[in-house]
């Protein structure tokens, strides 16, 4: 596995053997990421329920993979390419992510998705496509349908309100433990 802090330009994850849960707490747009508080306490619950806990991001994200993974998760924030991501989504039993990039390269690759997802566009349109997933968040909030890229809601409650206990019990169902 690569450390936080390693400048590696490709991961490749010989060091996942399929037994891990990835949680992507970024997005290009601060209305569909995932709160860095609540990130941060679904690392903490996962880890608790005896998930090794893989975060992901971009090499821009390296300081919000770094304080949600300090939670009891491994960062691998800009240590993957594209290619590299989808190996790792490939690999994992489930993605808890916002509604962003790799919630579709999981879905492309078949991986579960925990969509924690934010109102602001149709999850119909733009949620993960074909594979098992759990939508979380308050999916009437006031933002719904505002395509806002910033929250137009003091506190970003439509996620805000999602329990750490939730996302557990969301990945219970979409990847049971091996047997």
């Amino acid at each position: 596995l690569v450390p936080s802090g390693v400048n590696q330009q490709v991961f490749r994850p010989d060091g996942l053997d399929g037994d891990y849960v990835v949680v992507h707490p970024g997005s290009s747009v601060p209305a569909r990421a995932c709160p860095p508080e609540l990130a941060t306490r679904i690392v903490a619950a996962l880890a608790a329920d005896g998930h090794r806990v893989v975060v992901t991001g971009g090499p821009d994200e390296r300081e919000l993979t770094a304080r949600v993974a300090a939670a009891g998760g491994l960062d691998l924030s800009g240590a993957t390419d594209l290619a590299g991501l989808a190996r790792i989504l490939a690999g994992a039993r489930c993605l808890v992510v916002g509604n962003t990039g790799p919630a579709h390269v999981a879905a492309a690759v078949g991986t579960p998705v925990v969509s924690l997802f934010a109102p602001t566009v149709p999850f119909g349109q733009w949620g993960p496509y074909r594979v098992p997933t759990v939508r979380l968040g308050d999916a009437g909030a006031a933002c719904r349908d505002t395509r806002a890229a910033a929250c137009p809601i003091a506190g970003h409650p439509c996620l805000t309100g999602v329990d750490p206990a939730e996302v557990v019990a969301a990945v219970r169902l979409l990847a049971p433990p091996p047997t």
